[in-house]
């Protein structure tokens, strides 16, 4: 029996989503550069360029081709409209809380940021998030249809709140980026802790075809890990993988300890806080350092029981720094994985975010095609 053939209707949106995806691609095309790069006839890709702009999604740039004496007739170059929107990037850190405004092709067209007190309140770092995501809109003036977020918190999986544990370094109490940023945005917002965010942009790096089975271990004001698998960041139940600061370790003197308690046992704490003091630990002497690569080997040790990755990707403020004393305490384990430092070095959190905003963005815009 023969197939049913797909319906006209499903053949143009199926032309429309090539068309769009070739214009985030190529940035302006003539109808018959379309039809090139897609495969299609130039009346077919035409009329899919009439179609979206009726909708409002492309538009004629105003630019021609040079044509006559030879050359062909004259082609009118079309791009995306400034209709399908802008996505919002946003990173909330102790540093302070960052937003960029981006558009489909991934340039950032606003940026800014807003400084939280130490510790954050979560009062203090809505004000802060709703100031800057205000400021990267206005300043765009395009419609927002993605938000992606990252926290320096554990992050609700079902709800994008952030969750206050115990020694929890940054935020004092819960906070809802989601409730918080709504009014700016014009879909979903999208949240997650900053440690996923790092180990995405770093699996994407490499390309996922490469490295599709590793832990991101991040040490440096708080800890955290991310468990990448079979391409995939697994986040548990709750979104609360990966919370390695309560993990029971070799302390000093190979007493055990829980990871987190470590450092105030040191002396490399900030003042009233669990958050570590970078500066502090980098100063440190060979021995404090040799006691925290054994700290951070019997970290290591589980992730590898319990995950089995390819390898272990060290990040954060102090990590790479120590990665000769980690790299020597984690050659003792039983079992071998590699253990490298991260290879984004320039905003690895953020960049993660930007690719997740870009995707959301671009998967709106295909929607309505």
């Amino acid at each position: 029996m023969d197939s049913a053939k797909p319906s006209l209707d499903l053949v143009r949106s199926v032309t429309d989503v090539h068309v769009l995806r070739a214009l985030m691609r190529h940035r302006r095309l003539t109808r018959a550069e379309l039809a090139a790069q897609i495969g299609i006839s130039k009346p077919t890709a035409g009329e899919s360029v009439r179609r979206l702009t009726e909708r409002g999604l492309v538009a004629d740039t105003g630019e021609r081709t040079p044509g006559g004496r030879g050359r062909g007739r004259v082609g009118s170059y079309y791009a995306l409209a400034p209709a399908v929107g802008v996505a919002l990037a946003v990173t909330i850190a102790p540093e302070g809380v960052v937003a960029e405004c981006l558009d489909v092709y991934g340039d950032a067209l606003a940026r800014t940021m807003r400084e939280v007190d130490r510790p954050a309140r979560p009062d203090h770092v809505a004000a802060a998030l709703r100031s800057a995501a205000a400021e990267v809109r206005d300043a765009a003036d395009h419609p927002v249809r993605a938000t992606v977020v990252s926290a320096a918190d554990p992050v609700d999986r079902a709800t994008g709140r952030l969750v206050q544990l115990p020694d929890a370094p940054f935020l004092v109490g819960e906070l809802d980026p989601v409730a918080v940023l709504a009014p700016f945005a014009g879909g979903p917002v999208v949240v997650d802790n900053d440690v996923n965010w790092a180990a995405s942009a770093e699996r994407d790096s490499a390309g996922a075809e490469h490295l599709r089975d590793f832990a991101y271990l991040y040490l440096g004001e708080g800890l955290g890990c991310a468990i990448v698998n079979d391409g995939e960041i697994r986040r548990g139940r709750s979104g609360l993988t990966g919370e390695i600061a309560h993990l029971v370790t070799a302390g000093p003197g190979g007493r055990a300890v829980r990871f987190i308690e470590l450092f105030g046992e040191l002396g490399l704490r900030r003042h009233g806080s669990t958050a570590i003091d970078v500066g502090r630990l980098l100063g440190s002497g060979a021995t404090t350092r040799e006691v925290i690569g054994t700290a951070v080997a019997g970290v290591v040790a589980a992730v590898i029981a319990l995950a089995d990755p390819q390898e272990v990707v060290v990040g954060g403020s102090w990590g790479p720094a120590l990665l000769g004393d980690i790299g020597a305490a984690t050659a003792r384990l039983p079992r071998h994985v590699p253990v490298r430092a991260t290879a984004l070095t320039g905003e690895p959190v953020m960049a993660g975010v930007r690719a997740a905003a870009l995707d959301h963005l671009r998967a709106s815009v295909t929607a309505d095609g």
